[in-house]
């Protein structure tokens, strides 16, 4: 193997390898969900306890039926806007990690 097609395999493998990693977190919607929203929405979606008696059972319970009928461009808006006391995401989440959550969020509210 020359010097270049070395260079050249490694400079592809970078590429690969990268796109590997960052589709990984863009499509996992629970692990974001996880570091972004269960500290006040809870693991299941009920809402955290805690949080609850600051903010209101019905502020925090994702886990409804009016969740569920939402379609996503509302649940993106909040996601992305945020809502109240909800900060939003819209710089910090890329499209496909946006979608995923709504996903996860919709696994929640059944």
């Amino acid at each position: 193997m020359t010097r270049a097609s070395a260079v050249i395999f490694a400079f592809c493998a970078v590429l690969i390898l990268s796109q590997v990693s960052w589709a990984g977190e863009a499509t996992d919607g629970k692990e974001t969900y996880q570091k972004l929203c269960v500290s006040c929405h809870g693991g299941d979606g009920k809402g955290n306890p805690a949080m609850t008696k600051v903010f209101g059972e019905k502020e925090l319970n994702i886990a409804t039926k009016g969740t569920a009928g939402k379609k996503d461009e509302e649940l993106l808006k909040a996601i992305t806007e945020g809502r109240g006391k909800m900060p939003a995401s819209g710089k910090t989440l890329s499209k496909a990690e946006q979608k995923a959550v709504v996903e996860h969020v919709r696994s929640l509210a059944k």
